[in-house]
């Protein structure tokens, strides 16, 4: 099969986010299909841009990159690159393509106005049409930015949302509650498909050969020399994560003596982190810089307890697909989890405590009781997650789903 993937934001290994693209065609090329990813060449979640527009072969996946306009932050330069690189795919996609004849054609980017020119070239080439909903577009800026419905950029992208899910062949959503808003929207169950965020298994070999920062690996060995536990988060240090709850339980828990809060990464948010730790003189807590991604499961080794946390929002009920709940479940360490999301992985596996978001009573209560458990029992539940994970969510897994789903 040609796939024909569409992702302006599209990543890789050498660039950085959002890596799903690349590990979902990799396995795709491994099992023979042919793919081509059409991404433009400035995202503001890469940490590498391409040097220039055109093709680009990575790991036997071909890359075409479309020349968009840089931005920073969610202003109207950022609204003026998507339009860019949706009216440049409609105008040139022949030339894009080169000559590549796609069976199937994935607007994957987060916003939705991808699908015009996706079904433009579906149609071209007589090819199915998949829509991939990595997030609810406009749903999300609603809720998140605190937009109005009738707000003209709103009212646009729900215009494309709900064209979506009209024309579409296969919706394939990355959030499994998602099917009611979409119903709601235009969608039938016979064309809607769940397949979450994964992992790359070779990526979670051979950790032990892996070294930390001396920084990070010098504050391990003093925790574990003084016999404490470590709470641990890694990733970013942002307004939706709530990490100030992570502090505030903290602080609640300081008279616990075996208990260390580390704080692993970056983000707008950590400046206003560090002075609120100051504040409270909490002597339990730590900030250590972010590292590289392969990095990760060795931060992790050292956690005892891993936690992640969120806002109260409506979004969740529909599902989450965080990256790092499936670097906890790997690394077998049980999970404590504050998101406001009905029938989690983590309840449904049993692999740690789930609490309402924002909590910081529940959040606390939760550290407790995983702090008194033995570290047997701590153990059995963290596996609990591992083999979840191993099961279900390894990149061959997903992407042969992904397959089935479109040509089913």
């Amino acid at each position: 099969m040609n796939i024909l993937l569409i992702n302006h934001y599209a990543g890789a290994p050498k660039y950085g986010m959002e890596f799903r693209p690349y590990y979902m065609s990799r396995e795709w090329v491994k099992a023979g299909h042919k793919v081509l990813i059409l991404g433009g060449t400035f995202s503001h979640l890469r940490k590498r841009q391409p040097e220039r527009s055109g093709s680009e072969n990575l790991d036997g996946v071909l890359y075409h990159w479309i020349k968009t306009l840089e931005y920073k932050g969610n202003g109207l330069k950022r609204v003026l690159s998507m339009l860019q690189f949706v009216a440049k795919l409609w105008m040139n996609s022949k030339s894009y393509l080169g000559g590549f004849v796609p069976d199937a054609v994935i607007a994957s980017s987060t916003y939705p106005f991808d699908i015009y020119p996706a079904r433009k070239i579906a149609r071209q080439y007589n090819a199915k049409l998949v829509y991939e909903v990595h997030d609810l577009w406009p749903l999300s800026p609603m809720l998140i930015g605190g937009y109005s419905k009738y707000h003209p950029f709103i009212w646009l992208l729900q215009q494309a949302e709900n064209y979506a899910y009209r024309h579409c062949d296969k919706v394939v959503s990355m959030l499994d509650k998602a099917f009611p808003h979409m119903q709601r929207h235009g969608l039938d169950s016979k064309r809607f498909a769940c397949v979450p965020n994964g992992y790359l298994a070779e990526e979670w070999r051979d950790v032990e050969k892996l070294a930390l920062p001396s920084e990070h690996s010098a504050l391990f060995q003093q925790i574990k020399k003084e016999g404490r536990m470590v709470v641990g988060y890694v990733g970013g240090h942002t307004a939706s994560t709530a990490m100030h709850v992570f502090i505030e339980a903290a602080d609640q828990l300081r008279g616990n003596k075996r208990l260390a809060f580390v704080l692993v990464g970056q983000g707008t948010q950590k400046e206003d982190l560090i002075k609120l730790s100051h504040a409270k003189e909490l002597a339990n807590v730590y900030f250590l810089p972010a590292v590289d991604k392969q990095l990760i499961p060795k931060v992790i080794e050292n956690f005892d307890i891993c936690y992640m946390g969120g806002v109260h929002s409506e979004l969740h009920r529909y599902g989450t697909s965080f990256n790092k709940m499936t670097d906890y479940m790997l690394s077998s360490k049980p999970i404590v989890m504050s998101v406001d999301e009905p029938e989690s992985v983590v309840e449904r596996c049993g692999c740690g405590i789930q609490v309402e978001a924002e909590n910081v009573e529940k959040v606390t209560r939760a550290i407790r009781q995983l702090s008194q458990m033995g570290v047997e029992e701590r153990s059995t539940m963290g596996r609990r997650g591992y083999d979840y994970a191993v099961a279900n969510l390894e990149y061959s897994t997903l992407a042969a789903r992904f397959i089935k789903a479109i040509t089913s």
